[in-house]
């Protein structure tokens, strides 16, 4: 039986870093992980989701839908809930280009 590194299992089975499906699956991961922080910062705070809803002005199924699949919501939203958890946020950009092309 051949044993594979996490590495080799996601390049075989997602593709290798860079490619447009590997950058999709990491994209969507990292929404998940957005509505997973959200999901355990409310619960921390003793907040269900509709009083987290009132605090934004959201109701609760927005809430729901926000924990459970993050992929339509605007930063804005996200900056909003975390600020009424009292939660920090950090972004990080990486510019992976050094040249940016105007045409």
């Amino acid at each position: 039986m051949k044993s594979y590194t996490l590495d080799d299992a996601q390049d075989l089975l997602i593709g290798k870093i860079g490619t447009l499906r590997r950058d999709q699956f990491e994209f969507e991961l990292k929404l998940e992980l957005i509505g997973d922080m959200i999901k355990t910062a409310r619960k921390e705070r003793h907040l269900t989701q509709e009083q987290l809803g009132d605090l934004i002005g959201v109701r609760k199924s927005q809430i729901s839908k926000l924990e459970n699949n993050a992929k339509n919501v605007t930063i804005e939203t996200i900056l909003k809930v975390f600020e009424a958890l009292k939660a920090k946020v950090n972004f990080k950009v990486e510019l992976l280009n050094h040249e940016v092309n105007i045409t």
